[in-house]
């Protein structure tokens, strides 16, 4: 996914801009160690990060800003907190400071999916997790882009699906991204569903020396739907600048960064909630009732008590059925909490026709 070489000519404004991949990271198909076999997957994040400050060292650049995205934000961060001499400014987006059990589930996921060989699903599913769909109306990714993207996602060669889980397993095995001192510029977008608005700003609010910014109208991949505003942002920080008056920018300070709004969609109660999940692999239903329902996920009732067990036991097996004037259909499910007080559960999201169904779905909702 190389989004960032798009993104350097607006960059040149702030200084020169080196690229890099890292071992199993980016373009770098770099798997194995080519002396010793050794895998990267032994490598953790940090230790990518100390890769980073040894090449600086070796090549003999003593300051340079460092910008990095999502993933990428853990190494620069990580860099920053390591060798704080070596940094001027950093810039991170979609960033959290630790990883939440829905998004540790929703990773686990796809890489089941990449495991069980049902790549379709995989690519559109990956997409569904980093793009908001029940945004595009606002984030107007165009379908072109989304369609590349789950191309390049569900024709995965094996080299890529052994780097995705290289990468899936570091981010599991994450406990705490460090917080560094030096000028920090923490963004996320607006819409974004994959690293909450509130957890990029939690992050940031621990920072001493930081600004906080929201980019208008765009999820994950802002590079991807607004890289002329991303790229702004970002140039004008790196100068020094201020960031106050930026198009599509929505500068945040530390008061109004923790009032944002934690719940990203509003809970919808539906007009029929008497419904049903079955077991994709029995014959096995379980009735239920739904209490309110989003794009992400739905929080439902069961009618017998007896069949909590069975449904704590199948976390990732059943499937919740909906009805619309075009039928029933069902969406999977990953079952995120099971008491007697009810279901919470996030939507696994496959398939890019069923989202688009529940969309229509849940705004039939409102309407009634």
């Amino acid at each position: 996914f190389n989004s960032y070489k798009y993104c350097v000519e607006q960059l040149f404004e702030s200084g020169p801009v080196i690229l890099i991949d890292l071992p199993s990271m980016g373009a770098n198909q770099q798997i194995r160690n080519v002396d010793t076999g050794e895998s990267a997957g032994i490598l953790e994040l940090q230790d990518l990060s100390k890769m980073l400050g040894q090449w600086l060292d070796i090549v003999g650049i003593d300051k340079v800003s460092v910008m990095g995205m999502s993933l990428g934000s853990v190494v620069a961060s990580s860099f920053a907190h390591q060798r704080p001499e070596l940094i001027d400014r950093m810039v991170l987006m979609g960033v959290m400071q630790k990883t939440r059990k829905s998004w540790r589930m929703l990773l686990e996921e796809s890489l089941h999916l990449m495991r069980e060989d049902r790549m379709e699903e995989f690519g559109q599913a990956v997409i569904l997790y980093l793009v908001n769909h029940a945004k595009l109306d606002k984030t107007r990714m165009s379908p072109t882009a989304k369609r590349l993207f789950f191309r390049q996602m569900a024709e995965f060669t094996a080299t890529e699906r052994e780097r995705y889980e290289i990468n899936c397993n570091r981010l599991l095995r994450l406990s705490n991204v460090p917080v560094a001192q030096c000028k920090t510029l923490v963004a996320a977008g607006q819409y974004d569903s994959f690293t909450l608005p509130h957890e990029n700003a939690d992050f940031a609010l621990q920072c001493n020396n930081m600004e906080f910014a929201l980019i208008a109208n765009a999820d994950h991949v802002p590079q991807l739907q607004r890289r002329k505003e991303t790229m702004t942002l970002f140039t004008t920080f790196l100068k020094g600048e201020s960031i106050d008056n930026l198009d599509g920018i929505i500068p945040m300070n530390r008061e109004q960064m923790k009032n944002i709004e934690r719940r990203g969609e509003e809970r919808i109660p539906v007009l029929k909630p008497d419904t049903k999940l079955s077991h994709r692999h029995s014959d096995t239903e379980v009735a239920v009732k739904i209490v309110d329902i989003t794009f992400f996920g739905v929080y439902l009732k069961l009618d017998h008590l007896d069949q909590l067990d069975f449904v704590s036991q199948h976390p990732r097996d059943l499937a919740l059925h909906l009805a619309d004037e075009e039928g029933e259909f069902k969406i999977e499910c990953l079952t995120f909490e099971a008491t007697e007080q009810g279901l919470r559960i996030l939507f696994k999201h496959g398939s890019f026709d069923v989202a688009d169904r529940l969309s229509r779905f849940i705004e039939r909702q409102k309407q009634i």
